[in-house]
């Protein structure tokens, strides 16, 4: 499994965006369709939302890479 680890500069950002700049997708259109798959979780709880807010000190895992999100 691949960790990765971003650094955040502000207090949140969109999970399609965060997976689009972590670069898990090539684009925050493609962001959206593995969170519309059912693919992403967030703090081990499976995230629905495409725009969730996420803050630093959380993670977000998909199948094979798991994203630390810290503050910059």
């Amino acid at each position: 499994m691949q960790t990765l680890t971003f650094p955040l500069d502000r207090e949140h950002i969109a999970l399609n965006d965060l997976l689009k700049l972590a670069g898990v997708a090539d684009s925050g259109g493609a962001g959206k369709a593995l969170v519309a798959a059912g693919e992403v979780a967030v703090d081990g709880v499976p995230e629905s939302r495409k725009t969730a807010k996420i803050r630093a000190g959380q993670v977000v895992t998909l199948p094979g890479v798991t994203i630390r999100v810290v503050a910059a």
